[in-house]
Order: C-alpha cells, then structure tokens, then sequence
C-alpha cells in the first residue's frame, strides 16, 4: 500500500470512528470529507504562523485553529439569541465576507469545509457549518435547521428560534422567509417539523449527497462519486441503495470484476423483499463481467 493508499485508509478510519461516537464532531467530519478531495493549495484565509509548518497538507488543524480564531472574536457571555445572530452576521457576514451566490453550486470547493474557510464562499450547507462551529466554539444556543432545498442556522429555543441565512451573510428570516424558501423548493408550506435541529450525521449526510449530485452532473469525475458514497457507506446509517450506486461507479471506472461482485451481494439483500430488481441486478451484474472477455 502507498503512503497517499495509507493515508487515505486512515482518515477514512478515523471518520468511521468518530461517525461511531456518542457526540460526533461536526467540523472534524467535514474536514475528513474535504481532505478526501486532495491537499489544499498554498494560499491561507490568514498568515500562518512559523509553528504551523508541520500541519498536514489537507488542511484539518489549519481549520480547525481557524474555527477557534474566529470564535475568539466573538464576545463571551450571556447573550439574547437576537444578539448572537446579530454578532455572528457582524463578524462573519459582514467583516469576513462570508456568503454565497448562485455561482458557488457548480463548484465543488464549496461543498468542502477547508476551502470554504478559504475562499468564505460556498453552499448555504457549509457556510452553516461555520456559523455553527463557531458560534458553539463561543458559547452560543446554535443549531442547523436542514429545510427542504436550503440549509439555515437557528439560535435559542428550537420551538421558536432565530432564523438566520448564511448564505445570504447572515440576514435574518422570519416564519414567513422560511415558509417561502420551503414553498419555493417543495410547493408545500413549512411544516413545524422542518425546524427540528439537525444532528452532525444529518448534516454530514447531506454535505455527501450534495458533492454525489455535482459528481453526477461530470461523467469524468467519478472519481469524486466514488470517495463520496463510500464515506457516505462509513456512516452508521445510510440508504442501502448506495451499496449498488458504489457497485455501478467501479464498472464504470473500468472495475468490472468487483462491481459485478458487489452488485451481486446487493441482489442477495434483496432477493427477499424486491426479487424482480434483485434479477435485473444480477443481470446487469453479468453484463459487467462480460465486459472482461
């Protein structure tokens, strides 16, 4: 195994594990996922420090120390969740320019926390992992709100928070904002159950399903597809379909042998419950194999 194989079986390794764990850390997941996509260049949202030359090159504890710098900027305390997501927009919407555009969905560093840091552009989803990795950091009531086609940030009582979108630099959003962007993607209104905070694995899930359909829209990047669905298969729980999703990506990068196998192990799962697509696997199976001679 190479030293880059090495390294990638144990990020994958400590992803799995901390995915297992009783409080799975929200920005060390997404960090591990970003670090899936290759070293981060040379440029830095700061001046680095000379003690910080041994930090590894995908970017995890330069991030992370970034995730504590901008918490330290925030003041401590008490404070109303009003105030908090006053302070936040203050600090990273308007004095760090973080935000979104419509630009920022066709590329893939905006799924990516590390170069979300970086750049302070991305999708509504990690522009909210910021948000809430560093107001935890400072001490407030902070959660992720996982609305149906746009994620937003809440603050104090989940049954009646705070709305903010990071997206947009932090601008505040009533019941009625929410009830429009919900309406907007879905044509059905905001349902109280839509406010529930969401846990890291959620949000986690999510950031993956997001890189699996830019992957899908680029044939040539199923390279991407690939490390997307089998972290997303690391997760304690996951759609079984992408067991056949990983299968159907190795055939088509040439591994026909294994994704024969691995489509045929899926067909076993679903003999019982779905027989005629369990068939049609094992036919697409053979086909894959065929492809050897």
């Amino acid at each position: 195994m190479s030293a880059q194989d090495s390294g990638t079986a144990d990020r994958r390794r400590q992803f799995a594990d901390e995915a297992r764990s009783e409080r799975p850390d929200l920005a060390l997941l997404c960090l591990l996922v970003g670090a899936e996509a290759g070293p981060v260049g040379p440029e830095e949202p700061r001046p680095v420090d000379p003690g910080e030359t041994s930090l590894d090159p995908h970017g995890i504890d330069t991030a992370q120390i970034e995730l504590d710098r901008l918490a330290g900027l925030l003041p401590h305390g008490a404070r109303s969740p009003v105030a908090w997501a006053s302070a936040l927009a203050e600090l990273l919407g308007e004095r760090h320019e973080f935000g979104g555009s419509p630009a920022d969905y066709q590329r893939l560093e905006s799924s990516l926390l590390q170069q979300v840091l970086r750049r302070r552009r991305g999708l509504p989803i990690l522009l909210s992992v910021v948000w809430i990795e560093v107001a935890r950091r400072a001490g407030a009531p902070v959660f992720g709100v996982a609305l149906p086609g746009h994620f937003v940030v809440g603050f104090g009582d989940p049954a009646q928070p705070v709305l903010v979108d990071p997206f947009t630099g932090g601008a505040p959003l009533t019941g009625q904002d929410a009830d429009l962007l919900v309406t907007a993607a879905t044509g059905a209104p905001l349902e109280p159950s839509m406010l529930t905070p969401a846990r890291p694995l959620e949000i986690v899930l999510r950031i993956l399903n997001n890189i699996r359909a830019w992957a899908a829209a680029r044939p040539e990047r199923t390279d991407v597809a690939l490390w997307a669905v089998e972290l997303s298969l690391l997760l304690p729980s996951h759609p079984a379909r992408l067991r056949y999703e990983r299968a159907q990506l190795l055939v088509q990068r040439g591994e026909f042998q294994r994704g024969a196998a691995e489509m045929e192990e899926y067909a076993e799962v679903l003999d019982t419950i779905e027989p005629t697509t369990a068939e049609a696997i094992r036919h697409k199976a053979q086909a894959a194999r065929a492809l050897l001679n």
